[in-house]
């Protein structure tokens, strides 16, 4: 089993956004020093971005820097200057939809910008690297649970063709230049401070202001939702669990590469929750009932994920558990102090 090891130097990307946001402030709480990048963007509203950062402001150990991670030289120059001893890179273009009307964005933050912090990371190497990927790798694959080893090459977005080519990519890193790297697939992330894109945030809005909401294939979906805490837990137990070449440490079905220090990793509840599930419970914790537009399949969706998540207990004795009804409860709560409803 991994052991947990403190007092470091991380360097997170995307530090201000909704994940990012969460493990920055988890690292400074167990008392890391944390260097934290983020292009402030403005794809969605940038007051709850600063509201995240002030928050992570007030901690002595973390420090800001603003700019694009495929911007050249950027990360080159935060390695040589910060010599971070882990990296974990959530910095990317998020959304299905937009990568459909918006593909550039995707190709310049999440294929460009991987490249270039596998760049810097190649010129000064940090002890692990961890990248975030997309349960949408998995792709057009009907076969449920999801396991890091089933095969994932059919993804139905650009947004996830992007994903799994950067983990194709950080593979080569890995094995070219002996760059220990994680790839974590994580499954439809919820919780405070959450994404104004995202399905929860929009229709606990949507329905406290008295609107419709878009429920796509006529509700019946269903969801791996999985609460931001347990994601962070997941990672912060995942940075000490440190891939070796050709050590698979007995671990039952584990992901790693059989010529690079590179394995992939689900963090998913392993419990998929019905679409119209989980609209009922925002209903019970906004007190409003959902007027729903049923709505056919968005192009690029999938109807069903569902994560087996044996190997990030047996590699770190953790599997997410938090109930849908009580992180619903948690974002609404988040929901009405934050926006004063």
């Amino acid at each position: 089993m991994c052991q947990k090891k403190h007092n470091k130097v991380a360097l997170i990307t995307g530090s201000a956004g909704f994940i990012g946001f969460h493990v920055s402030k988890r690292l400074l709480n167990e008392g890391w020093k944390v260097i934290g990048l983020d292009s402030m963007s403005n794809y969605y509203d940038v007051r709850l971005k600063k509201c995240r950062e002030d928050i992570l402001l007030k901690n002595s150990g973390y420090s800001s820097f603003h700019d694009k991670v495929e911007t050249p030289g950027v990360l080159q120059n935060l390695f040589k200057m910060e010599k971070p001893d882990i990296v974990i890179h959530l910095a990317a273009q998020a959304g299905v939809r937009h990568s459909i009307e918006n593909p550039r964005s995707y190709l310049e933050s999440n294929i460009i910008g991987t490249f270039e912090l596998l760049e810097a990371a190649r010129e000064y190497p940090p002890k692990h690297i961890l990248i975030a990927s997309t349960s949408s790798a998995y792709g057009a694959s009907t076969v449920m649970p999801c396991k890091e080893t089933a095969k994932a090459d059919h993804q139905m977005s650009f947004y996830a063709a992007t994903k799994k080519s950067t983990e194709n990519i950080a593979h080569s890193y890995a094995h070219l230049f002996d760059l220990p790297i994680t790839m974590f697939r994580f499954f439809t992330v919820y919780g405070p401070w959450g994404r104004p894109d995202m399905a929860l945030f929009k229709f606990t809005k949507s329905m406290l202001n008295g609107d419709k909401i878009d429920v796509y294939n006529y509700g019946k979906m269903s969801r791996d939702f999985t609460y931001i805490d347990d994601l962070v837990e997941g990672i912060f137990r995942l940075t000490s669990c440190i891939p070796k070449l050709c050590v698979k440490n007995n671990i039952d079905n584990d992901s790693i590469s059989e010529i690079a220090p590179f394995r992939v990793v689900n963090i998913g509840n392993s419990d998929p929750i019905p679409l119209l599930e989980f609209i009922k419970a925002i209903e019970v914790h906004t007190e409003h009932t959902a007027d729903m537009n049923l709505l056919p399949m968005q192009p690029g969706d999938v109807g069903a994920t569902y994560a087996e998540n044996e190997l990030l207990f047996n590699l770190t004795n953790f599997r997410p558990s938090t109930s849908v009804d009580r992180g619903v409860r948690l974002f609404v709560k988040w929901y009405r102090n934050f926006y004063n409803v």
